[in-house]
């Protein structure tokens, strides 16, 4: 997911805080996504029916946004329910349902200005109660996913009716950013009706059948100038990578995520069909529990490590459309990314090593994979098997349905397969995934100086240290944690020509997940 250095409304982190200092503050306000980002060369149009094939669809989904694991529901939920900020196409925080804000001297207390004039699809306005209620799903005795993500805020207090305070345990300076997470989507106060949520998205919820499809419509006077053009939005879950691509070829489709990529280049050729690729943060992760034996010994783990051809996977399941990654999930991109971590590269022999260190001279293991991880995951699971192999690990790679994986697998394999789309900053990516607390902690791999380091960083305000405190908190998690990134992988989608305004995007595929309100279809 390629990340530009950015920063609130167009500051770099020296005018924030040089604006803080001397006002006290500093406000980020901005006009909200011109319909010029998306298509410069075209008008939108309204009307038509927009049809999606999307992978990340399971019978378990729920539109209850503390437990939105893949990404049909994110999607779907993004066409009802409003963010509280936005990441733009340029990686920058944007105004959403929170208008503007400033943060005190410090960064511990920011006031956030409620967009006025807003109304759900029930007809209730927009205030800061329904702000403060939904917030408070993902705090205190809670299952949410977004818990560790917020899990710094002490306290959310409401000013007036259209303002709210939150204040910090410690500064930070990326909390914009943070609440841009797509758990934090916003419902009426109070409400608990997860099957028919109520939002002030552009569409509302007509049909929901969990791991099949759902249907939304358009809503009239959506707030969003330039945005919610298609009558309606229909999703089909279709988790099959070959049937997808099938069904926008003939038509039954507009639009499809995760493409095969083996097979880009002929759809590029095809008329009528526009392919995107979008290099992202999106990686592979090969995932060791690192509370169980034999992956509580740290050797074992770097045996694993150098037991996968990095080049070899990229190369064949990926077709070129990747790089090589390093076991930890910051891409070369982002602004903090370590660039002098060693490269943990294919060596059995240095496997060998490390087994025999762990008083190993083989290494049984089962890996637990499915397609609902990523297209092509079978595929790089083999390819691991066959080259780890040579180095004593005798591997079986066990193939799972993907209906039930997140459910039934992940989180709970002691060795499986997983995915991450990247996340607009280094912290919010290794708060939401790596620290000790941390519900989806997928490796159960708590390491306290981590922990420490974590939230130091945040309130460093020198971007050479805050550089260096983060390249720490990488190499510990390549060196130490029971995670296998052999690479980051490029968001491949496609549609029909007819669909206009689609790009790439630097936070996850489908721009963002919210490509039912950006596109148009022509006539």
């Amino acid at each position: 997911m390629s990340r530009s250095s950015g920063w609130l409304g167009g500051l770099d982190r020296r005018e924030f805080l040089t604006g803080a200092a001397l006002l006290g503050g500093v406000a980020a306000v901005g006009s909200l996504f011109p319909i010029s980002a998306f298509a410069a060369d075209a008008t939108p149009v309204t009307g038509g029916a927009l049809k999606i094939g999307m992978s990340g669809g399971a019978t378990s989904d729920s539109l209850d946004p503390r437990f939105m694991t893949d990404w049909v529901p994110v999607n779907l939920g993004y066409q009802i329910m409003n963010g509280l900020v936005e990441i733009d196409e340029h990686n920058k925080a944007m105004p959403e349902l929170f208008e503007s804000w400033e943060a005190k001297p410090g960064a511990t207390e920011w006031i956030f200005n409620i967009r006025k004039g807003v109304t759900f699809s029930n007809g209730k306005t927009l205030d800061a109660d329904d702000i403060i209620y939904s917030l408070n799903l993902h705090r205190g005795d809670t299952k949410s996913a977004a818990k560790a993500v917020i899990a710094d805020v002490t306290d959310i207090k409401k000013l007036s009716p259209n303002q709210v305070q939150i204040s910090l345990s410690s500064g930070n300076v990326d909390l914009p950013f943070i609440l841009s997470d797509y758990h934090l989507m916003v419902v009426p106060n109070g409400w608990t009706d997860w099957m028919k949520p109520v939002g002030t998205a552009g569409y509302t919820l007509e049909t929901f059948e969990p791991g099949v499809r759902s249907v939304t419509k358009r809503r009239e006077g959506y707030w969003k100038a330039g945005r919610g053009h298609v009558d309606s939005i229909e999703i089909i879950d279709i988790n099959d990578t070959s049937a997808r691509t099938t069904a926008l070829i003939t038509g039954q489709v507009d639009v499809i995520s995760r493409l095969n990529p083996r097979t880009v280049d002929l759809l590029k050729k095809k008329a009528g069909l526009q392919v995107i690729r979008n290099p992202a943060g999106q990686h592979a992760t090969f995932l060791m529990n690192t509370e169980v034996k034999p992956f509580d010994d740290n050797n074992v783990r770097l045996a694993m490590k150098y037991g996968v051809d990095r080049k070899r996977m990229i190369d064949t399941v990926l077709n070129g459309y990747g790089v090589i990654g390093n076991d930890q999930p910051i891409p070369k991109t982002d602004r903090f990314y370590n660039a002098d971590l060693p490269q943990h590269s294919y060596d059995p022999d240095k496997s060998k090593f490390y087994l025999k260190q762990a008083g190993l001279t083989d290494l049984p293991v089962t890996l637990q994979v499915s397609e609902a991880a990523f297209t092509g995951a079978i595929d790089a699971a083999s390819l691991y098997q066959a080259a780890c192999g040579k180095a004593g690990i005798d591997m079986t790679v066990k193939r799972e349905p993907a209906d039930g994986y997140w459910d039934n697998v992940w989180l709970k394999a002691p060795f499986c397969v997983s995915y991450w789309g990247g996340r607009p900053t280094a912290d919010q990516m290794l708060t939401i995934a790596y620290k000790s607390d941390a519900k989806w902690n997928e490796t159960h791999w708590k390491n306290p100086q981590f922990d420490q380091l974590l939230v130091a960083a945040r309130t460093e305000f020198d971007e050479a240290k805050r550089k260096q405190m983060y390249g720490d908190l990488q190499k510990m998690i390549s060196d130490d944690c029971g995670v296998v990134i052999p690479m980051f992988m490029d968001y491949l989608e496609a549609g029909a020509a007819k669909v206009k305004g689609m790009g790439p995007h630097p936070m996850f595929d489908l721009m963002g997940q919210r490509l039912g309100e950006k596109v148009w279809i022509e006539a």
